[in-house]
């Protein structure tokens, strides 16, 4: 639970009796690679915090073609917030890239903790600014960067993809062919 706490901390500071009643929402659960946390049609109550490895949240078109959204790594929150919020089934998947230890709450408790404690408020409010502000990102680099620019953007802002995700998923994410992704890696290299 140290790491949870710790990123807590970087936005408000906690006293050991705030973080022991904040923790006590939480459940801990480890995921192997390629494990579903939700599937399209899935009920969704949860927000997830990765501890280590790496979730890809993801659509199929009518033709079955991976659509990523967006990958979580470590110290990131990840759902499908459209049904979490509007309480509606889930129309995406969120799966594990590689084995992958997460804390999830339920979105009843998050809602608890926030009417009771400001400060905790005060922290998923800075946390989904922050989120809105790389769909944001991301979707303006969709729209005004070519593929090659997209995928040196993200290897700037994110190197630790490339070490974990599959390139087939990397040209999912940038919207590109396997192929026109493998070119851009060896150029380079």
């Amino acid at each position: 639970m140290q790491v949870l706490r710790d990123h807590f901390e970087k936005i408000i500071s906690l006293t050991d009796t705030e973080f022991s009643y904040i923790s006590s929402f939480f459940r801990h659960r480890k995921v192997m690679k390629k494990q579903f946390i939700l599937q399209e049609g899935d009920p969704v109550s949860h927000e997830y915090f990765v501890v280590k490895g790496c979730l890809k949240a993801y659509v199929l078109d009518s033709e079955d073609k991976t659509h990523i959204l967006s990958f979580a790594l470590a110290d990131w929150w990840t759902s499908d917030y459209q049904a979490l919020y509007t309480h509606t089934p889930s129309s995406i998947f969120l799966e594990a890239v590689v084995p992958t230890e997460i804390y999830y709450i339920a979105q009843e408790d998050k809602e608890r903790l926030c009417a009771e404690m400001h400060k905790v408020e005060h922290f998923w409010r800075k946390k989904n600014a922050m989120g809105y502000v790389g769909l944001q990102r991301r979707i303006l680099s969709m729209l005004t960067h070519n593929a090659k620019d997209r995928y040196e953007q993200l290897l700037q802002q994110y190197p630790a993809l490339f070490q974990v995700v599959p390139k087939q998923d990397l040209a999912a994410f940038l919207g590109v062919s396997r192929e026109t992704l493998s070119r851009l890696y060896s150029k380079k290299m």
